[in-house]
């Protein structure tokens, strides 16, 4: 698997991008995303379990997921599907939920590329109010995108 943060295309805009190569193909990859019961086994960073998720993936269709920290915090967050293109492309709002509330919501993109068997994950989200934002975000997906590209790659073996 390879990592890539295309920090030099995002340097001081308030964008996170995040490409990686995942040694399955796009149609698992997708499903990944897309499934609750996928979802739930690699979403969340490192140390983080992802209890419940349900998914109306459709354009116009609503989300809601949940994170639980090593600790048992709990972090929800929820959106809007925009644009969904079967195996290739989902848009959609991200918001955290702060006491119930949707917080600052933003635009994700992410696209799947089939790339010698693999996939080309490009990953976008914005805006972010400030660098430091982006930045911890940056990290928490990253971790996860790690969790990610493990389970789709046992998905592919099993």
């Amino acid at each position: 698997m390879i990592a890539a943060n295309n920090t030099d295309v995002r340097q001081g805009k308030l964008e996170l991008v995040i490409t990686r190569v995942l040694d399955a193909p796009p149609v698992l990859v997708y499903k990944a995303w897309t499934s609750p019961e996928h979802m739930v086994r690699w979403m969340g960073p490192k140390g983080f379990t992802a209890p419940s998720a349900k998914l109306d993936v459709r354009e116009g269709g609503n989300y809601r997921a949940l994170i639980r920290s090593a600790e048992g915090k709990d972090y929800w967050f929820r959106g809007t599907y925009r644009e969904v293109v079967e195996n290739q492309r989902l848009v959609f709002t991200f918001a955290w939920e702060e006491d119930g509330e949707r917080g600052q919501e933003n635009l994700v993109t992410v696209t799947f590329a089939e790339e010698g068997g693999k996939t080309r994950m490009t990953f976008k989200q914005s805006p972010f109010p400030s660098l430091e934002e982006r930045d911890g975000h940056e990290g928490g997906w990253s971790e996860a995108f790690d969790k990610l590209g493990a389970y789709v790659a046992g998905l592919r073996t099993a």
